[in-house]
């Protein structure tokens, strides 16, 4: 139970869309906790327990944050503490009122007394929750122009809370890159002016050339892209864009400002992404280089498999043109890699898309008096890339081995190609229904390269084992099976 929906399914009694209610308010924790200077919790009614003692009119608090632009008073994490009535007067006022209630508390484990404010949570007109509002005494201090403006715009969205018009319905707000109150905000009037703007967005708008007071204009009038405005006005939701100017990039996000039903002004904040956004783009340009060294190395694979190729065909029948062919064949194994390697960068490749390639490449060495089938029972699903290269090699030397020398003395045959992924580990069996192996066979003493390569590529790149045996095979009628077993993860220590 690590989140507040989790919390809330298994403590309160509230209905799914109540439940979305208040996560789409988590997504304004920050928001709101940096605007007030102050600890806020969420609070819901306690689901009464069978199997507990009973506490009528006790609440748990489903969530928590502290500020960033202020002092913390709550020292603990009170997620999933269950509050009772005598506990909390204040808290259970406001449920039996279902209104704004404003008092002073002492502190859960403190001497210290702070400020209380408990804001109603409505949705739909129901009363699903509780906003603590939890704030140090200041003492001695008047507080400054900012601080009044960020504490006004609190008590704006506090009665948006109260009237069920915030969160935004049907609004999904985004953490990623999102401005915050620190970064920069600029509060607008219902005509989109600008009417208060904070230290840290003057800074950003004078890096972007800005030099012009902004009080009083428009962000148009400034030379600053106003569609955040313009969308979060019209549609009364917040809006996001991202805009440049004089190499400066923005990323703004506006929230519309409603009081009975219309708007009354806007909160936009500005955030200075530049650096951000050059990184990115950065990583874009490493990524698409990755992508075409790729490209390359599948490009040259394909040469050298083509000119090895050629060369097979200009020498006779016998051991060296075997010999070229089957060079030409593992290089085009390792080119299939690179080839998927080459369309995504991502740390790990799809093998059950390489596995159909190979088996294509094992058909395509069938003779042709020859009817053998080849099938594919499992999935790999994803695998590290530094895994798929060594692997590629591994099964169509398995698969090629199977094709070519099972069925010496039969025109048909069946292979199959079995895959078994666990959490820690990746099984691979090529099972054949031919004689399977001479009781004198050892690997060991094995004379075939393709067999020497399997074992030193599962042994000593993919740290797993390989076992040869004699079994039932695919069809039930004897066989041979390539057992390969290695280890994924933190324990796989691939060279």
């Amino acid at each position: 139970m690590s989140t507040p929906e989790d919390l809330a399914r298994h403590l309160v009694s509230l209905p799914e869309d109540d439940l979305a209610h208040l996560r789409r308010l988590m997504g304004y924790w920050g928001l709101l906790a940096d605007l007030c200077f102050s600890d806020l919790l969420l609070a819901a009614r306690l689901r009464p327990d069978p199997a507990a003692p009973p506490m009528p009119g006790a609440f748990v608090v489903l969530a928590q944050i502290r500020p960033t632009t202020g002092r913390t008073i709550l020292q603990e994490d009170l997620v999933g503490a269950v509050l009772t009535r005598a506990e909390q007067p204040l808290l259970a006022q406001a449920f039996d009122s279902e209104e704004v209630v404003d008092g002073e508390a002492q502190g859960r484990n403190s001497p210290e007394r702070m400020r209380v404010q408990c804001i109603p949570v409505r949705h739909e007109g129901r009363m699903v929750a509780v906003l603590m509002r939890q704030a140090a005494f200041s003492i001695g201090r008047r507080p400054g122009e900012l601080e009044r403006v960020y504490t006004d715009l609190f008590e704006r969205f506090a009665r948006m809370l109260v009237e069920g018009a915030f969160p935004y319905p049907g609004d999904e707000p985004s953490v990623e890159d999102s401005p915050r109150v620190g970064d920069g905000v600029l509060v607008l009037d219902e005509h989109g002016r600008v009417v208060f703007c904070s230290p840290n967005a003057v800074s950003a708008l004078h890096r972007s050339g800005v030099r012009s007071n902004a009080v009083g204009m428009r962000l148009g009038e400034l030379g600053v892209d106003e569609r955040a405005v313009s969308a979060a006005y019209a549609n009364r939701v917040p809006a996001v864009e991202e805009c440049e100017r004089s190499g400066i990039i923005f990323l703004l996000r506006c929230l519309p400002l409603l009081g009975a039903g219309r708007i009354e002004g806007g909160l936009l904040l500005l955030r200075d992404v530049t650096d951000l956004r050059r990184r990115d783009r950065l990583l874009v340009s490493k990524d698409a280089t990755i992508r075409e060294i790729h490209h390359r190395v599948k490009n040259n694979l394909q040469t050298i498999s083509s000119l090895l190729r050629l060369q097979a065909r200009r020498v006779g029948p016998g051991e060296g043109r075997d010999a070229l062919r089957d060079a030409e064949r593992r290089v085009r194994s390792i080119a299939v890699v690179h080839d998927f390697l080459s369309r995504d960068v991502a740390d790990e490749v799809r093998f059950d898309d390489i596995v159909q390639a190979l088996v294509h490449l094992a058909e395509e060495s069938v003779p042709a008096d020859r009817r053998v089938e080849l099938a594919v029972v499992g999935e790999a699903g994803e695998l590290p890339a530094g895994v798929a290269t060594p692997l590629a090699v591994v099964v169509s030397e398995l698969l090629q081995n199977a094709v070519a020398h099972a069925f010496n003395d039969r025109l048909e045959g069946r292979v199959e190609l079995r895959l078994a992924k666990s959490d820690d580990a990746l099984a691979v069996v090529v099972a054949d229904d031919g004689p399977g192996l001479p009781e004198t066979f050892r690997i060991e003493a094995t004379g075939r390269l393709g067999l020497a390569i399997v074992r030193d590529l599962v042994e000593g790149q993919l740290l797993g084992s390989l076992e040869l045996t004699s079994a039932a095979g695919p069809t039930g009628s004897g066989g041979l099976e390539a057992r390969v077993r290695f280890p994924l993860g933190e324990g796989a220590a691939l060279h």
